[in-house]
């Protein structure tokens, strides 16, 4: 049913942490707004949390803790003054979503954006199958609830009929409640600032995020706040958004080794914040050196090989300097991109994390910008650690982050 299933006496204090975090939170009445999505929604729970928090006393998710832990930990957390009760849910099981929802109900509920993670067969084992338990997050809202959804998504917009809570769209046309300009979408190491439409009032907010996608990201942040603070909340919404800075690891900008830049990633990879992050690193002005990409290949896909060769796509329009892949599944992407024109000598794959970083020893000068984009399970910030001549504890591909550390 979930993702990771407690055994022995772990089991049982797990059960009596749900069976207590059940109870306490029917004793108790904040307002509770959840959100899930393949991607986004990491940053959307943090941009809320931040709002929410100027507004009254708000308990959010843990950033680190699997959801299936994660969810009864937070509902007691929640105390009698708690004004909103903010849930993260991730799932990559059948199963999991109703799991969640016994102890969360949402009154408010946003989903980001359907990208096929989880969909291989270990997982979800179809990108239908993903989309169903996506769904159910907003087909257990109340009839007085209302559902934040990205109408740019045609997946998520079809999930419109499957609630009986009121809709608020987001998203680049001018049926949604707020929607941005998308062509004055601009991007710097600094962060991201766009035009947008709200209540037929065109409006610049900025924020210190960076990557295209953080318009979406604003967007989904400012409905679910505005959905339940019932003063206009516009003014202070643009002010505390434009403090908000990258988590680490996620479009976060670091001083590099070999005195280069380095816009670190390297947490997530999915078909979608793959593309929106190669779409960022052409995007931001950069005069001092080179940009280059090092992307690492995505897992639990259901059909990885044509994800892959979908990136290839998108290389073959960029204006990057030079791309190095990294695993095997990283081959139809640099195939592909070839084949579409990308120059073949700008273009390189490498096995692993070690064939990487003495390529980048090569490749990178003073002041280059390098992209680096991963997941957590393959740790790729160890090619870091290894430009740095530090000590990498091992050699495995699939290295989770905390086993040889992420400083």
């Amino acid at each position: 049913m979930t993702s990771y299933t407690p055994k022995g006496t772990k089991k049982y204090f797990h059960l009596v942490k749900r069976f207590l975090a059940t109870n306490w939170l029917s004793l108790l009445k904040p307002t509770q707004i959840a959100i899930t999505g393949s991607q986004g929604k990491t940053n959307v729970t943090n941009m809320l949390a931040t709002i929410l928090a100027q507004y009254g006393s708000t308990i959010r998710t843990d950033l680190t803790l699997d959801t299936t832990f994660n969810v009864p930990i937070t509902a007691l957390k929640v105390m009698p003054w708690t004004t909103f009760l903010l849930w993260e849910l991730g799932i990559d099981h059948p199963g999991e979503m109703a799991y969640h929802l016994e102890i969360a109900h949402p009154d408010v509920a946003c989903i980001t954006g359907i990208s096929p993670v989880h969909t291989d067969r270990d997982h979800m084992g179809s990108l239908t199958v993903l989309i169903q338990e996506k769904r159910k997050l907003i087909e257990a809202l109340p009839e007085n609830g209302t559902a934040v959804l990205n109408h740019d998504d045609e997946m998520v917009k079809q999930m419109a009929s499957h609630t009986k809570a009121s809709i608020k769209w987001y998203g680049s046309t001018k049926e949604c409640d707020i929607f941005v300009y998308p062509n004055t979408i601009n991007v710097s190491l600094e962060g991201t600032s766009a035009d947008f439409s709200i209540r037929g009032k065109r409006v610049v907010i900025k924020t210190g995020l960076i990557g295209v996608h953080h318009a979406e990201t604003i967007m989904a942040s400012y409905l679910l706040a505005q959905s339940v603070i019932t003063s206009d909340i516009l003014d202070s919404f643009c002010t505390i958004v434009a403090k908000i800075s990258p988590l680490r690891g996620r479009m976060s900008v670091e001083k590099g080794p070999m005195d280069t830049t380095l816009l670190n990633d390297s947490l997530r990879a999915n078909p979608q914040s793959t593309d929106s992050g190669l779409q960022t690193l052409e995007m931001i002005k950069f005069a001092e050196g080179k940009k280059i990409a090092v992307i690492g290949e995505m897992g639990e896909l259901e059909h990885p090989e044509d994800e892959h060769r979908k990136t290839g796509e998108l290389l073959s329009k960029l204006n990057i300097d030079f791309v190095i892949g990294i695993g095997h599944l990283r081959k139809y992407t640099i195939d592909t991109a070839i084949q579409h024109g990308f120059p073949r000598e700008k273009i390189v794959y490498t096995e692993d994390v070690f064939q990487a970083a003495e390529l980048l020893k090569s490749v990178l000068k003073p002041g280059d910008l390098w992209y680096l984009k991963g997941s957590l399970l393959r740790n790729y910030k160890r090619i870091v650690q290894l430009l740095n001549n530090e000590e990498v504890c091992c050699k495995r591909v699939m290295c989770p982050y905390e086993h040889c550390g992420y400083n």
